[in-house]
């Protein structure tokens, strides 16, 4: 029992602290190498380029590198370049339209590093000098361009400042993917305000014209109506008299019915009016005491005081 929890230590102190050792060792002396995904390892040896590895995985340097495979990691020197696709954005480049309108153009870009030798050894600053490339492409092509052709076309001008671009980036390793013009606006604050008013007197007009026809239309219709209406108006005036004349020809023909027609027509015409009417029983008698039986009376209250 006691081999077995000897070996049982040892044989994890081993796998624990030896084999990381054993396996720094190997890498130190350029027995293999792990490349990852979108990474190229150049190696270096006395100046020149000896070896690039660009498939990902566990590689053994031997078989690659040779007997410099020894020696490359302590007198020479491993580069590990991103291939990964990456992008940038330049803000407000200056250029001047054809009119002479001070404009900004902001431009976006992608690129990767396509050759690895070309991106660490033919350029100091390939990244910074691309912008540069970029910027000044982008200034030199899209100058003196129509104002309205650069606030429209913006698709012919990211394939013209791309295909400028492309060749030199080509020789410092890197690709140029996609490029697209994102913004073109002005710089100038005066020539902003003044567009500015001139939109909102635009915008004050127009209301005022689309107020102004919406105040004709009503007025067209509301004078239409009214004719309409006086014209059906007329017409109900004109036709009146005959249907009143015809009905009351009809009621003539029979003198009861006119007569209780008429009389009708008058209690309801004295009913309606404003007029106070007193009315009297008719009696053989004088009318005098019918009038004082109808007036109020005034008798003294019981509990009223007697005046002097």
């Amino acid at each position: 029992m006691n081999v077995f929890i000897a070996a049982s230590v040892s044989t994890f102190l081993g796998l624990l602290i030896g084999l990381p050792v054993l396996l720094a060792f190997a890498r130190l002396f350029g027995v293999y190498t792990i490349v990852r995904e979108r990474q190229f390892h150049v190696y270096v040896l006395f100046g020149s380029v000896i070896g690039i590895l660009r498939e990902p995985g566990l590689t053994f340097l031997w078989p690659e590198l040779g007997w410099r495979s020894l020696l490359v990691r302590w007198l020479g020197r491993r580069h590990v370049t991103d291939m990964r696709l990456d992008q940038e954005y330049l803000r407000s480049q200056p250029v001047n339209s054809e009119e002479g309108a001070p404009m900004g153009i902001g431009i976006w870009y992608e690129m990767f590093i396509s050759d690895p030798v070309a991106f660490l050894f033919k350029n100091i600053d390939p990244r910074g000098s691309l912008a540069a490339n970029v910027s000044n492409s982008t200034v030199r092509c899209l100058s003196n361009l129509p104002l309205e052709k650069m606030l429209v076309d913006r698709h012919a001008m990211s394939r013209t400042v791309r295909s400028e671009v492309t060749p030199k980036s080509n020789e410092w390793g890197y690709h140029v993917g996609s490029t697209y013009i994102r913004k073109v606006h002005f710089r100038d604050p005066g020539m902003i305000h003044q567009i500015e008013s001139k939109v909102v007197n635009r915008l004050r007009q127009v209301t005022a014209a689309i107020r102004q026809d919406g105040v004709n239309q009503v007025s067209v219709i509301t004078s239409t109506a009214e004719r309409l209406a006086a014209v059906e108006f007329g017409k109900a005036a004109a036709v009146r008299p005959a249907i009143v004349g015809g009905a009351m020809a009809e009621i003539g023909k029979d003198p009861d019915v006119a007569e209780a027609l008429f009389e009708l027509l008058e209690t309801r015409r004295i009913v309606e009016g404003d007029a106070s009417l007193t009315l009297v029983r008719r009696r053989d008698g004088t009318l005098l005491p019918d009038l004082l039986a109808a007036a109020p009376s005034h008798k003294k209250p019981e509990n009223a005081p007697n005046k002097p």
